[in-house]
């Protein structure tokens, strides 16, 4: 039996993948296919529809510099900006997700759920409150400085408590995490009152009146976070085996953890910084991805990579649809959708 095969077997309990009985798997090649014809989808959707639903060919004008007015511009303009950001966090925090689940071996582990998101948030707010920050590229740098607090602060509680209460360790610190950073970040917007409208965005995740070119400025942090994930399959394969298994596959296994926690921590952060915390894409999509394609990691990240993007999308479609002619934002629809499947998951697993 390969390695990646019995890769599978040990990281299905684990990882919560979706069966007990064997059944096949969708090729990788449909399953990306669909997800790319999914995610063209959604895009078409977020540039049609909102408060002001638009007809395609003005849409298509609008894009193609044709004559349209100046309002139709603007609209198209705004939904295009916010779907190029949907689509960055999407895939981040989707990737950063299916990271997290492997090198913990906890199915449940996801950037929100740890706490990860609400301590880059918090680490922004206290930036722009105490030190002046004002572009996506310093909210990046302060990001990834909260996000690493708070995982090494989660792990470390994980680490005293007995290995089969691990997993359950880690969730209940981050929700002890999360639900200080949402109160830390609530006391200085009292504090502060005309930090109200910027402050209140760190608190739900909203890809609303964000600037597409911001991605740019976070480009660095991006590139190297989606290289270090899309290249970490092997790793989080070997270390479903234990790590004894690991090294005698040939595995560095603190280098490789640590380059893969790296990536998570630059995914998770570089999320952040564009669009605030939003939770449970992480938890979803790569529970979703298993139960396309099987628990080796190699295709649940890339599968991931297609799936995420197409969540946060939606998700926006539908907040600007379901409080119309005001908007829900992206972070509680995610919520929404995100919580039965986390209940699903902890229902099913012995390990919580």
């Amino acid at each position: 039996m390969s390695p990646v095969h019995v890769a599978e077997r040990a990281a299905r309990p684990v990882a919560g993948a979706a069966a007990a009985p064997r059944r096949a798997r969708a090729p990788l090649a449909v399953v990306v296919g669909g997800g790319v014809v999914l995610l063209a989808g959604s895009v078409v959707l977020s540039l049609l529809l909102g408060v002001k639903p638009l007809d395609p060919t003005a849409v298509l004008g609008a894009l193609t510099g044709g004559a349209v007015d100046a309002e139709t511009a603007g609209i198209v303009s705004s939904r295009l900006d916010r779907t190029v950001i949907a689509v960055v966090v999407g895939a981040c925090v989707a990737l950063s997700g299916a990271l997290l689940q492997g090198l913990t071996r906890n199915p449940v582990a996801d950037p929100g759920i740890l706490g990860l998101n609400s301590g880059a948030a918090l680490a922004v707010v206290i930036g722009i409150r105490f030190f002046g920050l004002d572009s996506v590229g310093a909210y990046a740098v302060a990001a990834i400085a909260g996000t690493v607090v708070v995982a090494v602060l989660v792990q470390g509680v994980a680490l005293t408590a007995p290995r089969r209460n691990a997993p359950l360790a880690m969730v209940l610190s981050g929700a002890a995490v999360m639900a200080l950073a949402t109160s830390l970040i609530a006391g200085l917007v009292v504090t502060n009152r005309g930090a109200l409208d910027s402050f209140r965005f760190w608190q739900v995740g909203s890809v609303a009146g964000r600037d597409g070119g911001q991605v740019l400025e976070i480009l660095p942090f991006l590139v190297l976070g989606l290289v270090l994930a899309l290249t970490a399959g092997p790793t989080l394969d070997a270390v479903a085996l234990g790590d004894d298994v690991a090294r005698g596959l040939g595995q560095q296994v603190l280098r490789s953890r640590g380059l893969a926690a790296t990536g998570a921590v630059l995914l998770a952060a570089t999320a952040t910084a564009l669009a605030g915390p939003i939770g449970f894409v992480g938890l979803v999509v790569p529970h979703a991805a298993r139960a396309l394609v099987g628990a080796d990691h190699r295709r649940v990240l890339v599968v991931s990579l297609v799936l995420g993007p197409s969540l946060v999308v939606l998700a926006d479609v539908a907040g600007r649809l379901l409080a119309r002619p005001a908007e829900v934002q992206a972070g509680i629809v995610c919520a929404v959708i995100g919580a039965p499947v986390l209940i699903a998951i902890v229902r099913r697993t012995r390990t919580l």
